[in-house]
């Protein structure tokens, strides 16, 4: 059971990244895009650039900041599968860039948001 609950609570995150990123301009293109890499929470388009959003939730600053999470490791495993995106789609900028969206929640709320740009 908490395996599900963990996955409707990131669903939720990432519902309410989508509304965040369209708020300031992004243009959603795609949502968990798999490949053999890693996966991409978001992919998006912004001012001539191809965005790879990660999506970071936190429900308690117990274990830090949500972008505290993002590792190194992480970030490779997002720009290899975000190259490999960019090889499928052709048609879209070739200009790459990586974002976190860093959501704190409490009580079911959002209480604090931000995107940070990671990576060109």
């Amino acid at each position: 059971m908490l395996k599900r609950q963990t996955s409707e609570s990131g669903k939720l995150a990432e519902n309410f990244a989508v509304k965040l990123l369209e708020s300031k301009g992004y243009k959603i293109l795609e949502r968990n895009f798999h490949s053999r890499f890693g996966e991409i929470d978001i992919v998006a388009e912004k001012d001539g650039t191809l965005v790879f959003a990660e999506v970071k939730a936190r429900w308690s600053r117990k274990f830090g900041a949500p972008e505290e999470a993002v590792t190194q490791s992480k970030l490779w495993k997002i720009q290899k599968t975000g190259e490999y995106y960019s090889l499928l789609h052709p048609e879209y900028p070739k200009k790459l860039r990586i974002d976190v969206v860093a959501l704190e929640i409490e009580g079911g709320v959002v209480s604090s948001s931000k995107i940070i740009v990671v990576g060109a």
